[in-house]
């Protein structure tokens, strides 16, 4: 990998971009409050032009894609812009097409099996998701032992208040979450308010 996405900040916000006329000014929000790694989603139709936007226009953050099912979704998001990759989980062809795209990635897990899997094929960086459906911070903690090579970036159902449990895991890298992007304030482009959320996010470290 070209860099490691943990080692950007403590929080990678995920965003989800309903009209893709915000993603400019939330980005640079972002970035201001020390949040430079941003995840958007690909369940909108907005998607690929928000990333389009944000690497041609905010030249400090690093914008990914996520929500990755597909190597169609590897091609045209790393086509579009996104620097790295970020999927809910993983097939062998879509591991074959995160491997092939260039950018960093995070392949989703979410049992023991899929991680061991994924050391076999030499991928030591995943995502852990659903973070606290799938067992939390005890989850990864269980792990921490006989799989210490294993590093996660937890997202789903994580908190300002429950984040800092798991960053003082050994084997979390950074956690994935939503908190720092209200959908009153994006509706209100009050990018003040975001900013201020991220900077709150981006000291948790």
């Amino acid at each position: 990998m070209a860099f490691s996405l943990f080692a950007l900040a403590p929080v990678i916000p995920v965003v989800v971009v309903d009209d893709a006329r915000h993603a400019v000014p939330l980005a640079r929000a972002l970035v201001a409050g020390g949040l430079p790694a941003i995840e958007v989603t690909l369940r909108t139709p907005a998607a690929p032009d928000a990333i389009r936007a944000i690497a041609a226009e905010v030249p400090d953050a690093v914008v990914g894609a996520g929500t990755v099912v597909t190597p169609a979704h590897v091609d045209r998001s790393v086509a579009a812009g996104a620097k790295f990759l970020v999927s809910p989980g993983w097939t062998d062809s879509l591991l074959s097409a995160m491997q092939e795209s260039g950018v960093p990635f995070l392949p989703g897990v979410s049992t023991t099996s899929e991680v061991v899997a994924l050391l076999e094929r030499g991928v030591t960086d995943m995502k852990f998701f659903p973070a606290e459906a799938a067992g939390g911070t005890a989850y990864l903690k269980s792990l921490s032992g006989p799989l210490p090579q294993a590093r996660f970036c937890p997202t789903g159902g994580i908190s300002l208040a429950s984040a800092p449990s798991y960053l003082a895991l050994p084997n979390v890298g950074c956690v994935g979450g939503t908190w720092m992007l209200p959908a009153d304030a994006i509706a209100a482009e009050d990018w003040d308010r975001v900013e201020n959320l991220a900077r709150e996010a981006a000291a948790l470290r």
